[in-house]
């Protein structure tokens, strides 16, 4: 269902992999609700997805922008506001990787030299894109900037590795840079903390199905999903939380307040 919240509004979303992303799913929602945007990832990734079938379900254009490029930032942001016909409304970054996760490396035996590639396509990359949106003067006043992140940020989950490292410093710059944006520019910045959720980047999580499913048993509204993110997502593109800045918010279904619930102890009631 559309209620039009977008309607007239532009942006730019990163990270669209293939359908099972959320930030493809994100673009979707925000299609459905009015709004346009330019789609955006680096040439790796796009070579690996299919963000092209993405653009013509959407009716929108592709730029390649490696996100921990300042000049493929700056050229993204000029040729956006070109295409779009003016300053942009919302930006969702939906960027992460792990080498050392790809590898199996375990997180007491570092490759440095992967770690810091990590940090800076998963965090650090935000951070510039920021600087490049502020710098031109890029977003309209009540504009609206959203990352991804997940709960390891705060909490241990041995098998996330470095990518824990990377989304507590993700959201440390979103409430850092939040604030100059919001000061100088009203313009939002928050962050989504997600369920676990089964995308292809997710995958490559040593474990991952069983955070799912622990997860799910866990929230008494059980995971939340791609869609329910991107629905989440569209409000806070949209009018409706104009005031809604700097804040971690959980899209979890109650995960994040839980200690343990029936469903999980009758687990470890069960096996003994």
């Amino acid at each position: 269902m559309s209620y039009n919240l977008l309607k007239g509004k532009k942006g730019i979303i990163f990270g669209a992999l293939d359908e099972n992303s959320i930030a493809w799913k994100t673009a979707v929602r925000v299609h459905e609700e009015g709004g346009t945007f330019v789609l955006t990832n680096a040439p790796v990734a796009m070579r690996m997805g299919q963000i092209d079938e993405l653009a013509k379900i959407t009716g929108s254009q592709i730029i390649a922008a490696d996100a921990t490029s300042e000049e493929d930032l700056q050229n993204l942001v000029i040729q956006s506001m070109e295409i779009l016909g003016g300053k942009i409304d919302f930006v969702l970054h939906s960027i992460g990787m792990s080498i050392n996760v790809r590898k199996g490396n375990h997180y007491t035996n570092q490759n440095y030299t992967w770690t810091q590639k990590g940090t800076d396509v998963s965090a650090m990359s935000f951070h510039k894109v920021m600087q490049t949106l502020y710098k031109a003067d890029a977003m309209n006043e009540w504009g609206s900037i959203v990352a991804l992140t997940y709960m390891a940020s705060q909490r241990v989950f041995p098998d996330y590795n470095d990518m824990a490292d990377n989304k507590a410093y993700l959201e440390s710059v979103a409430r850092s840079f939040g604030y100059f944006f919001g000061r100088d520019k009203k313009v939002r910045v928050n962050i989504i903390s997600q369920s676990p959720t089964p995308t292809t980047a997710g995958s490559g999580v040593k474990g991952f199905d069983g955070f799912i499913a622990y997860a799910d048993k866990m929230s008494p509204l059980g995971n939340a999903t791609a869609m329910d993110c991107a629905n989440y997502t569209v409000t806070l593109f949209s009018d409706l939380t104009k005031r809604v800045t700097l804040q971690n918010l959980y899209n979890d279904g109650g995960f994040s307040n839980m200690g343990v619930s029936d469903a999980v102890m009758e687990t470890f009631v069960d096996n003994q």
